[in-house]
């Protein structure tokens, strides 16, 4: 019997794997290259799918499409500015007792420094030199961090006004959107596509809708917390920390750091600051274990590692909108490589590992299984 082909040795699929590379490095090329067009059409695509639900229910109430859809963006700008302005308006408030905390953390910074110096041998002027050259560095840098800071917010106010007129369109023009899809994918047939899209569709809306409502019981929960430990300003600290969810696995830990230095500029006892830091971990493991799993579902099931891996590339690629869009686009190609039969493994490999892969039950198993059996009957048989 003639040995199996390994594919490294034919020279054929040596070049297609060279090329589909090469097709991957580009692709990420030019999608770094038109972030500027693509983050605001990817939020509004969110959007989009987000509101369309309200559009649709006012569409049912004879109410004509371009005015459903102005509405839609009309209700949604007002919930964002609104938390906009609870934000800028609490940070303007505790920004009243600024000189009080300054003088606090200056006091814990010393206490911390007399400490270091006698349990290491740190002295102030050790830490002096360290942050004047520190600062040193920043100021020679300084023209570059304020070209940047310019572009990030010419981008951000090109992003307001691009974000809702794009989310208006999509909403008016979906048919004809989706017209586009089933003339772009002809021979895929239109009950395919049609297919194709409502599970993007239904992904996305589970995935965004649920993360909504679990941030609303997200944040309840970390203000009756803070609420209970006597921490002011609870429900924008709260809220922050649940809007935070956003940039998932890292956000809900930087939310419970905001207001745990808050306890310790305001409060006499470090306990305060350890309170508010044990008390956010216990609503974050509430929330992985029995709060997410319970509104989401299986719905959107990608395993933690593919998560981690687009949550990297997503912040590579598009800086902080980069790690929200992170999951939902992943979800999107979940989607699109599992309707693709040639391409499905990559929908295996996105989704997250059934019960039988854990308890060693798996296709692997059984063939391990299979292999030791035979060796075993081949020993018994070759026995004298």
């Amino acid at each position: 019997m003639a040995p199996m082909e390994q594919p490294s040795s034919n020279p054929s699929y040596t070049y297609l794997l060279a090329a589909r590379l090469l097709s991957l490095v580009l692709i990420l090329l030019l999608i770094y290259t038109l972030q500027s067009i693509l983050v605001p059409l990817l939020f509004s695509m969110l959007f989009a799918i987000t509101l369309f639900p309200l559009a649709k229910r006012l569409e049912k109430w004879k109410v004509p499409r371009v005015a459903s859809s102005i509405i839609a963006v009309i209700i949604a700008i007002i919930v964002v500015s609104g938390l906009i302005y609870l934000i800028i308006n609490q940070v303007l408030n505790i920004g009243k007792n600024g000189e009080d905390l300054v003088n606090k953390f200056r006091g814990i910074l010393e206490t911390i420094l007399n400490w270091a110096n006698a349990r290491f041998g740190i002295t102030q002027n050790m830490v002096s030199d360290k942050f004047h050259e520190f600062t040193n560095n920043a100021l020679s840098n300084a023209a570059t961090y304020v070209q940047t800071a310019f572009s990030s917010i010419g981008g951000m106010l090109a992003s307001v006004v691009l974000v809702p007129l794009f989310v208006f369109f999509m909403l008016y023009y979906r048919d004809f959107f989706r017209e586009f899809f089933f003339k772009a994918f002809r021979t895929s047939g239109k009950e395919k596509v049609n297919q194709v899209l409502n599970s993007i569709y239904k992904v996305i809306q589970s995935y965004l809708v649920g993360l909504l409502t679990v941030m609303g019981i997200i944040a309840i929960l970390n203000t009756i917390g803070l609420i209970a430990m006597g921490i002011h300003y609870a429900w924008f600290f709260g809220i922050l920390a649940a809007l935070l969810m956003l940039i998932p696995y890292i956000g809900i830990a930087i939310g419970s750091l905001l207001p745990a230095l808050f306890a310790i500029a305001t409060k006499d006892n470090a306990w305060y600051a350890i309170g508010v830091i044990v008390w956010f971990q216990v609503v974050q493991f509430l929330e992985a274990n029995f709060i997410t799993p319970n509104i989401v579902g299986s719905k959107v099931s990608i395993n933690p590692i593919m998560a981690i891996v687009g949550l990297l590339l997503g912040g590579m690629l598009f800086g902080l909108a980069g790690l929200i869009l992170a999951l939902p686009m992943v979800a999107i190609l979940k989607v699109l490589f599992d309707a693709m039969p040639s391409q499905s493994h990559f929908g295996f490999l996105i989704g997250e590992p059934e019960k039988h892969h854990l308890r060693g039950e798996s296709a692997f198993h059984k063939l391990k299984k299979l292999v030791l059996k035979k060796k075993g009957s081949k020993d018994d048989s070759g026995k004298p």
